[in-house]
């Protein structure tokens, strides 16, 4: 159905559909923000309430105007009408991404009734169909207007350390263990094999393998680990994925050089790999993990330095 053919009766059926909708979608979105971000969820129950509101007169100007019977008119039904994006979407996208979907909301509903308006003849409709258009454009900013009554400079800060601290554990967390683990535990093997055969295509064909093995491997180990429903450390396979993705590039990164056919320039290119492999955990550990960047670059060269050494040992005996 096309939005010129709708009478004044579906107009207001599909209002109230509307109005329902948003409400509903609000409440959901309050529902997902309330545990890291009760204040956002404040507002967006807020929200609801004022199309709650709007909802009730148009079920009672319908039912002056048209009865009580209300026809089943959904946005879907409309063609070329505004869809929203389902809450499974947005949910993980912190409360700033969900006040911008719904001041979007809010435009699009007050677009729908400043479209409505000429097509209603009866001034009771044509009234309220104003009075809701207006009230919409001042919600437009509602969202806004709410954070700032209730979400003061502390909760904001504390919501942005909130997804700061989230970041950390479901993309940081692994991404670090995952580039820690390729690239110092394939050292040995990629090393070992370079100086027992001293063929750069040899070396790079265990490399490739010991890189790709191990990005399995830790994928797989850290999505069985646990489900993050307790450590808040978000869904295990993308945290796997995140985690298998990283142990294969901090492998494949001076497994690469080996394509160079010259011995010595491919070691040399991937020594200087290692090099810059390992500053980068040390940098990640300082900046993220409350770590020394000092103390980072120790622990990090220390540890890197033993298995590079073993590995060259084992494939110079």
């Amino acid at each position: 159905m096309r939005f010129s053919e709708l009478n004044e009766e579906q107009i207001v059926a599909l209002a109230i559909s509307l109005e329902e909708e948003d409400a509903r979608i609000y409440r959901d979105y309050a529902r997902a923000l309330e545990e890291h971000y009760p204040a956002s969820a404040e507002v967006l129950n807020e929200m609801a309430k004022e199309e709650d509101s709007h909802r009730q007169w148009l079920i009672d100007l319908h039912r002056e105007k048209f009865g009580d019977h209300i026809p089943l008119i959904r946005r879907q039904d409309i063609s070329g009408f505004v869809s929203h994006k389902p809450l499974w979407m947005v949910k993980s996208l912190g409360p700033e991404r969900v006040r911008k979907q719904v001041e979007e909301m809010e435009f699009e509903t007050r677009r729908f009734y400043e479209r409505a308006i000429p097509k209603a003849t009866d001034a009771g409709v044509r009234k309220l169909l104003g009075d809701l258009a207006q009230a919409e454009q001042s919600h437009e900013a509602l969202a806004e207007k709410l954070g700032e009554k209730i979400i003061s400079t502390s909760v904001e800060k504390a919501e942005a350390e909130t997804r700061r601290r989230l970041f950390v554990l479901q993309v940081v967390q692994p991404g670090l263990a995952g580039l820690m683990d390729g690239s110092v535990s394939t050292l040995a093997p990629i090393f070992a094999a370079a100086f027992a055969t001293g063929d750069t295509w040899a070396t790079f064909l265990v490399g490739l393998a010991a890189s790709i093995g191990a990005g399995i491997s830790m994928g797989f180990a850290e999505a069985l680990s646990d489900d993050g429903s307790l450590t808040g450390r978000g869904h295990p396979w993308m945290r796997g994925f995140i985690t298998g993705l990283m142990t294969a590039v901090g492998g494949l990164g001076h497994t690469l050089p080996f394509l160079i056919p010259h011995f010595w320039t491919a070691f040399v290119v991937a020594c200087v790999i290692v090099v810059i492999e390992l500053w980068a955990i040390a940098w990640v550990r300082a900046r993220y993990m409350d770590t020394r960047f000092l103390q980072a670059v120790f622990e990090v060269v220390v540890g890197g330095t033993i298995v590079f050494v073993v590995g060259v040992l084992i494939g110079s005996a």
